[in-house]
Formats: C-alpha cells, sequence, structure tokens
C-alpha cells in the first residue's frame, strides 16, 4: 500500500494538512493450525501486505476516521456510548476504549486510511487494523504500553466490540513481525522465538478458494470441545501436554471422534516443533513435507477441510510443490504452498485451469513475504 496515496487522500478530507504515517501487516501461519485453544504452538510471519493510516491530532474529544476503500466517513467520541455502529469504525473505536481502560488517554485525532490485506482470505486483515491503531496511539499520545499489552488491546477489541473470540496470534504476528523471519509463538506461556525463513529458490504463495462455508463457526466450537473433553479426561489443563502414549490409554473410554481430534492436535503440536528444527537446518523438504502431513491431518482426523481446499492441496502434490495445505480454520479460505521458483508458473496455471473446470470459478493468487510488523513510516 502507497504511502503517498494515503497521503494524498487525508489532505484531501482534512483541509490539506499532513499528519504521521503508520502501518501494521496481515499475517500467514506457516504450521500450528487450531493448536492455540489447546495451548500448544502457532508459527506466524508478518506479510507485506496490510493497513496504512494517517493520522493527526484535532484538538478535540473526537474522532474524525475516513475509510478510504469504503469511501466512508464516521465521527465519534470516546465514550462508551458513542460505539460507531459501522462495522470497520468500531475497530478503532473498541482501540481507544481498551486503551482507555488500561488508563492511557489518547486525545481526538482525524484519520484516513486503506489497506491491501485481502479481505475474508485468512490474512487477519482486522488485526492489520487495530494494531496499526493500537501502535500509533502509543507512539504519538507517548502512552508507554509494552507491544505484548498492544497485541492483548487489539485481541480485546475483537472480543468487546466486534463479537469475535479470537486468540492472540494475528495481533500478536501483526506487531512483533520480523522480515525474514516467522515467529514460535507458545500460546499458553506467550514466550516467543524467531526462526530464520529466507527460502531461496522457493516462493511462498496463497490460493485462495474464494469460498467459505457455513459450517465454520458451529463446527470450530464442536472441535474446541472435543479437544477439552479429552484433556479433562486426562486430568490435563490443555491437550498440549498429552503423548500420543497417553491419548493411546483411553482410546476405548472416549469416542472414536473425540480421539480423532486429539490425535490431530497432538501431532500437530510435534510438526510445529520439527519445522522449526528444519528451518534452522534451512531444510524446506522436510518442512514441505509436515505441511502435507498437517493438511492431511486437518482433512482427514480434525475434518476442518472441503472439496475445494482438498482439491487445491491434491494439485500442488500432482505439480511437485513442496508443501501445501489449508492455512486458518477451515471450510474455505486459503491453501499456503511453498513452491519451487522453476515449478511457480506451471503449477498457478495448471490450478487455475483445474479449479476453474472443477468449480466454475477461479481461485485468487497472493504471492506474500515474511516482513516486518507495525511500525511508523513517516511523519
Amino acid at each position: 500500500m502507497e504511502t503517498e496515496y494515503v497521503r494524498s487522500r487525508f489532505i484531501k478530507h482534512f483541509d490539506g494538512s499532513t499528519g504521521t504515517v503508520y502501518t501494521a501487516p496481515g499475517r500467514i501461519n506457516l504450521i500450528g493450525e487450531h493448536t492455540d485453544y489447546n495451548g500448544g504452538f502457532v508459527f506466524p510471519g508478518a506479510i507485506d501486505k496490510g493497513m496504512v493510516a494517517e493520522i493527526k491530532p484535532n484538538g478535540t474529544k473526537k474522532v474524525r476516521a475516513y475509510s478510504i476503500d469504503m469511501k466512508d466517513y464516521v465521527e465519534f467520541g470516546f465514550n462508551e456510548e458513542d460505539a460507531p455502529r459501522t462495522s470497520w469504525a468500531r475497530y478503532i473505536f473498541g482501540v481507544c476504549r481498551e486503551i482507555i481502560k488500561r488508563g492511557g488517554k489518547p486525545e481526538g485525532f482525524n484519520t484516513a486510511f486503506a489497506g491491501d490485506v485481502p479481505l475474508g482470505a485468512g490474512m487477519s486483515s482486522s488485526a492489520a487494523l487495530e494494531s496499526t491503531y493500537a501502535f500509533a496511539l502509543n507512539d504519538m499520545f507517548h502512552l508507554g504500553i509494552d507491544k505484548f499489552e498492544l497485541a492483548k488491546i487489539g485481541q480485546a477489541t475483537e472480543h468487546n466490540y466486534c463479537g469475535v473470540k479470537c486468540g492472540i496470534m494475528d495481533q500478536f504476528a501483526s506487531l512483533f513481525g520480523k522480515k525474514g523471519n516467522l515467529i514460535r509463538l507458545d500460546c499458553r506461556s506467550l514466550e516467543y522465538e524467531y526462526f530464520p525463513f529466507d527460502p531461496q529458490g522457493y516462493r511462498l504463495v496463497l490460493l485462495d478458494t474464494v469460498v467459505k462455508h457455513e459450517l465454520a463457526s458451529s463446527a470450530y466450537n464442536k472441535r474446541r470441545e472435543s479437544c477439552e473433553r479429552v484433556a479433562r479426561k486426562l486430568n490435563i489443563e490443555f491437550l498440549r501436554d498429552a503423548t500420543p502414549e497417553q491419548l493411546e490409554s483411553i482410546k476405548n473410554e472416549i469416542g472414536e471422534e473425540d480421539y480423532t481430534r486429539a490425535e490431530y492436535v497432538i501431532g500437530e503440536k510435534q510438526r510445529v516443533l520439527d519445522v522449526c528444527d528444519a528451518l534452522v537446518k534451512g531444510d524446506y523438504e522436510t518442512v514441505g513435507r509436515k505441511m502435507y502431513e498437517t493438511h492431511h491431518g486437518m482433512s482427514k482426523l480434525y475434518e476442518v477441510s472441503c472439496a475445494e481446499l482438498d482439491f487445491l492441496n491434491d494439485t500442488a502434490k500432482e505439480c511437485g510443490v513442496t508443501g501445501s495445505r489449508v492455512m486458518g480454520g477451515g471450510f474455505g479460505g486459503c491453501t499456503i504452498n511453498l513452491v519451487k521458483d522453476e515449478l511457480y508458473a506451471p503449477f498457478i496455471l495448471k490450478a487455475k485451469e483445474d479449479y476453474k473446470a472443477k468449480f466454475g470459478r477461479l481461485p485468487k493468487v497472493y504471492d506474500v513475504v515474511i516482513s516486518d510488523g507495525a511500525r511508523k513510516l513517516s511523519d
């Protein structure tokens, strides 16, 4: 997203003045799916697509916000009863409210923003928006809030103002992202570690099925309940603490469905750790193999894939793609693919042609590069 473009819109809507420009990115997750609520590990990275916002204090107690992409203007105050009805504005309002709840005192400001994170593709455009404003307001008004708390502010905005009970991974990746590195985050302790990700000779590309099946939210809750039942049966807080042997020992005491759900989660915890070890050695073939294993587990054990995702995964395998899997909660969205440079063009061509022949529409293609997290772009 071009800074100059956002600035030109800001100048147009706010009397020719300029402010300070901030950005925060969307994210991918290389491996570690449905592990966050089981206290396990995730392995995200910030990407080169995000939100860009220009912000300038306006000397009032009001926020005057313009969404460039929506061509929509909203004004609101800082009190709970001032909550805007417009959904995009609630993200900015929620960040302001969560800062105030923590004792911060943001002042009124004018802002215009735009983004190039594809909506609905599982790259967390909402977390990019929250992180942009949390980072910006903290910097601009010298609030002294640390980055972990900024991530929690974004998460609390989702919970309290946008109706989404998300984990912390998306906001964390958007704020802590580091170019050329993925981040292993322990979702129980919130300890994290950077791992180099600079796959020379490979490209990372997302293929978007352009579908989202209705099952998603109810199925998510059912999967979560399965995991919690097995954890209780094993007398542990989180399924991440279970071993395959422990699960095997109670196989006859739990239903087959609960067993297969737990089998996937326990296996996925180990796959994340295996991928970390492989990256340290620069072994991208092992990384790719683990991605395929995750897709198999999500499709056959956790059962959160769908015909479109499985089709794209099979196509990747046919084309000799190093690694491919469903990314995100499932039932639609994207596959994430690790592709050798020389296979990239034939793979994309075949995936598009075959997918259109089968499903009557083209998948969307997003190339991504692992990039830096939230930051100031210019004064």
